[in-house]
């Protein structure tokens, strides 16, 4: 079933920017929790991106390689959670994910989500 609709996702040049989204099932009550992206390289391990703490709040977490150049919000009155992405470089390359946590507090632990979305690829090129 499913819970998270993740998109937003596509190909852009180095220095680009793109605005990622992930749309929840208003009907659930995990959205008034913690969220985050994360994301998969081809050949590597999933890693943390962006994390927002629940409703209410508005603590944000981010990996080093993306502050300064990526931004978490919530549209909370539509239940949509965005990754705006600017200064794109290849390395940001990958599939992104969006979860949802079992927590109030922003994290960077993907065990602590429990829902995630299907993915949405982004490319950057040279």
């Amino acid at each position: 079933q499913v819970v998270l609709v993740d998109s937003g996702g596509g190909l852009v040049q180095a220095g680009g920017s793109l605005r990622l989204s992930c749309a929840a099932d208003s009907r659930r009550p995990y959205y008034n929790y913690a969220m985050g992206w994360f994301r998969r390289a081809p050949g590597k391990d999933r890693e943390f991106v962006a994390a927002i703490s629940g409703i209410g709040s508005s603590t944000t977490l981010y990996t080093d390689s993306v502050k300064g150049r990526f931004t978490i919000s919530r549209d909370d009155a539509e239940k949509v959670l965005y990754l705006q992405m600017n200064s794109l470089k290849p390395e940001d390359t990958a599939t992104y994910y969006c979860a949802a946590s079992r927590y109030d507090r922003a994290s960077s632990a993907s065990y602590e989500y429990m829902y995630w979305g299907q993915g949405t690829q982004v490319t950057v090129s040279s």
